[in-house]
């Protein structure tokens, strides 16, 4: 179905799509409308409104759950924004400047307070988070009644 749309808006056709799969929009999209409660509250494109809320995003899954105090402190100082912390998984998530700097320097403090480190990432946000950080809840919490007012829509132009 995918490749038919991309078919269609190769030779000129203009598409509404609404969805609630914001990597579909990612993928298929000129332009995306955010909608939150009946209302447009972003417009451009995914690269657009990815620069809106800011760059890179440090991803940490620490050991021990003992130490997600710690990680988060230390994660804190870098950020230019809030900290997510996961428990039940022992993962955390900052948005941050500085690329893969700020990266290494996360990783040393860490490392200088004996808190291991299982994975890491450095990545840019994604449609997901756009949508969190406009609407402050994610895409999947919106309940069934409201999904058609709630959902995000994209225009795919050629």
């Amino acid at each position: 179905m995918w490749e038919v749309i991309r078919e269609m808006v190769k030779s000129g056709t203009t598409l509404l799509l609404t969805t609630q799969y914001l990597e579909e929009a990612d993928r298929l999209a000129n332009e995306i409308v955010v909608i939150d409660h009946g209302q447009a509250i972003a417009r451009g494109t995914a690269d657009q409104l990815k620069s809106q809320i800011g760059g890179e995003r440090v991803e940490l899954v620490i050991e021990s759950e003992s130490d997600l105090a710690t990680a988060r402190e230390t994660l804190a100082s870098f950020a230019d924004g809030e900290v997510t912390v996961v428990q039940q998984n022992r993962s955390l998530t900052a948005p941050v400047s500085g690329g893969s700097g700020v990266l290494v320097e996360v990783l040393r403090q860490l490392d200088a307070q004996s808190v291991k480190v299982l994975d890491v990432a450095l990545r840019r946000p994604t449609l997901d988070d756009v949508f969190l950080t406009l609407t402050g809840h994610g895409a999947e919490e919106i309940t069934e009644p409201a999904k058609e007012l709630k959902a995000e829509e994209m225009k795919v132009s050629a």
